[in-house]
């Protein structure tokens, strides 16, 4: 009896051991390769507000060695250029507007180096033409007249007498070049310039390697959209004329006389490096001039004890 009883069930057992499902393994489905990851370059307007936030960054340092008793600048203590350019195009000119006169900027009469100034009451009607001037590092993150911070990097102007501020319009004479500044400081105080252009006002207008240029000055009225002036005719490499004040194998020489035509009022000095013989040599020019402005150069360097000038076309 228990053979009988036994048999079907080691039957039944071994059944259910055969019939027992296979573990199926499912398929590894592989992920899908993502691409690999690519850093886009810059660019050219993130790569250009990139340097023009460098360029602003760069401030003079001082110390009380760098004053007079008075507060003015030493006279030893020179402006500077910053280290790069600036991409004007991304700066925005400032809209004329009917702002309050300033606390502070406006005293009239006040003086300056033994000079009297006196302040207009208005800028209405203001239109004058003479050499414009700028400056940088020297100024840059301190206070103006008008007690705003100097920003080299907007486009502002010192004027001797406009009330602050005022907006302008200045014209380069040569080139046609226009900028509109927000006037909220006072100077220059050289004899024969009438406007001091902060550096991106004077890189708008292409002169910060000439220091100086002749300029049409124009108040602008609220609201008032200046209209872009009336380009003047271009003037033929035939026409264009340089005179070489002098030359010098030591590059801190030519700077010396580039300042000293400067301070002297003396417009579109530049210094050009060459090689004579492998050897550098930086000469001192002016120009481009046409005939009338070469004879007056001509003439106030002469009186300036230079001589021996030479005239070319390049």
């Amino acid at each position: 009896m228990r053979l009988r009883f036994c048999a079907p069930m080691l039957l039944l057992f071994l059944a259910a051991c055969t019939s027992a499902p296979k573990k199926v393994t499912p398929p590894q489905d592989s992920a899908p390769s993502l691409p690999a990851a690519t850093v886009e370059a810059p660019s050219a307007k993130d790569a250009a507000e990139s340097n023009n936030a460098k360029v602003c960054r760069q401030v003079m340092q001082h110390d009380e060695s760098n004053y007079t008793a008075g507060g003015l600048y030493a006279p030893d203590v020179s402006d500077a250029h910053p280290d790069g350019e600036l991409d004007t195009s991304l700066l925005q000119e400032p809209e004329p507007r009917d702002d309050p006169k300033s606390k502070y900027g406006n005293k009239s009469p006040y003086t300056v180096l033994k000079k009297k100034y006196f302040v207009r009451d208005s800028a209405a009607g203001y239109s004058e033409r003479g050499i414009a001037s700028w400056y940088g590092t020297k100024f840059h993150g301190r206070k103006t007249s008008s007690q705003e911070i100097y920003d080299m990097c907007q486009f502002s102007a010192a004027h001797k007498t406009l009330p602050i501020p005022s907006y302008v319009r200045v014209t380069r004479l040569d080139t046609g070049q226009s900028v509109v500044v927000r006037v909220n400081d006072r100077g220059p105080f050289h004899d024969g310039r009438i406007i001091d252009l902060s550096f991106a006002a004077a890189s708008k207008l292409g002169i910060t390697k000439t220091g100086t240029a002749k300029v049409e000055v124009v108040a602008l009225s609220a609201g008032e959209t200046p209209a872009p002036p009336a380009r003047p005719e271009p003037v033929s490499d035939d026409d264009k004329r340089y005179l070489q004040v002098a030359s010098f194998s030591e590059e801190d020489n030519a700077k010396a006389l580039k300042q000293r035509l400067q301070d002297a009022d003396v417009a579109e000095v530049f210094i050009q490096k060459q090689r004579i013989d492998g050897n550098p040599l930086w000469r001192v020019r002016i120009g481009p001039l046409g005939e009338l402005e070469m004879a007056e150069i001509q003439q106030k360097l002469q009186e300036l004890g230079l001589k021996g000038l030479r005239v070319g076309a390049e």
